[in-house]
């Protein structure tokens, strides 16, 4: 007996909702580009970043990668403001450190809530997704138009199109970094690419997921024209490991970096590291990621070399609000922050340190 498609969809408790209630057409990445193009000049230059950022990933450059700034963007006025800020010291500070800013559009969800300006702009629900990746593309064009490394997370892959060209590091969450289908898409990005660990705090997964990323790929994705294309993919070597502490607890302290410096070496795999300062490392207490730096740098000038970047989350003002009422500026409306005060004077710190 043949039981056709349908049928077996009548049968599934609640498949009469299973599907799409209402789609929007949005615009494809080459439309978007159109409208906010990159100059040739800037092009050239978000180059030389993902090169230099990749020169410190890999122990070329004796330099420190820091990827700071807010957990996620919800204001595109304050977030300039902070890059206009964040600018002027990665010039004052280039010496020692590489300062590349996080614009986080997208934010990964344990189960509900706000994901983020790309998907939800007006801060709603109302899903205004062609205003929000018009919005995530200009703020990221602003940015790199400041001489500052783009900076995000790449969550949903069918967005990837719309920003690749801007980018100058990239990350997987830990949520992520085991699924197949972002390992695909990494290995097609031309951008320096840090995985993290997962979130039981175990690096295996990571670790896998460099190697996947580092072989060429056929997978089903999207190209500039919006169509569903089979895309071809010679592999990216510029990927790294992100420490972010785990359900077990921190992973940054000595004992945890040696022992993970050796399973990288075991595993064959480059030795840069990269320390997120905030999630399970910091107890997710921001006020804490001093210390997790002060302690990263500690190491790093006791011998550590395979320490070479970490990861700050920071905005204008300390701590994190709710949407429920009227909104503070330039506080984070997701995980908390350290205030820019306080991000500058560590920076600062930071750059004595390693003088």
């Amino acid at each position: 007996m043949t039981i056709s498609s349908s049928a077996v969809l009548e049968l599934l408790p609640g498949s009469e909702t299973a599907a799409p209630t209402a789609s929007r057409p949005l615009p494809s990445p080459s439309d978007l580009q159109q409208r906010l193009p990159l100059s040739a000049g800037l092009r050239q230059c978000i180059r030389n970043q993902r090169q230099a950022i990749a020169d410190i990933l890999q122990g070329r450059d004796p330099r420190m990668l820091v990827v700071v700034g807010p957990c996620s963007i919800h204001d595109p006025a304050a977030a300039l403001d902070y890059a206009e800020r964040l600018a002027g010291l990665a010039d004052e500070l280039s010496g020692h450190l590489l300062l590349a800013m996080r614009v986080y559009t997208e934010k990964p969800r344990t189960t509900v809530g706000w994901k983020g300006l790309l998907y939800d702009p007006l801060l709603d629900g109302s899903a205004r997704m062609d205003e929000g990746l018009a919005l995530s593309r200009q703020l990221m064009l602003q940015v790199a138009e400041l001489g500052l490394p783009v900076a995000t997370e790449l969550l949903q892959p069918l967005t990837v199109p719309y920003f690749a060209d801007l980018l100058g590091w990239a990350a997987i969450g830990a949520r992520t970094s085991e699924s197949q289908i972002h390992r695909e898409m990494v290995s097609g990005l031309g951008v320096p690419t840090g995985f993290k660990n997962a979130t039981d705090g175990s690096v295996q997964v990571a670790l896998d997921a460099m190697r996947a990323a580092a072989h060429g790929h056929e997978y089903m994705g999207m190209d500039e024209q919006g169509r569903v294309a089979l895309l071809q993919a010679q592999g990216n070597r510029n990927t790294h490991l992100v420490l972010r502490g785990g359900a077990s607890g921190s992973n940054y302290d000595q004992q945890s970096v040696q022992q993970v410096c050796q399973v990288l070496d075991q595993a064959g795999l480059d030795a840069g590291i990269m320390v997120d300062c905030s999630h399970a490392n910091s107890n997710k207490d921001p006020q804490r990621q001093p210390d997790v730096l002060a302690e990263v740098l500690r190491q790093r000038i006791a011998g550590n070399t395979a320490l070479r970047a970490v990861m700050i989350e920071s905005h204008l003002c300390d701590g994190q609000q709710s949407l429920t009422g009227p909104l503070r500026y330039g506080v984070s409306i997701t995980d908390g922050c350290l205030g820019w005060a306080k991000t500058e004077t560590m920076l600062r710190a930071a750059a004595r340190m390693l003088a």
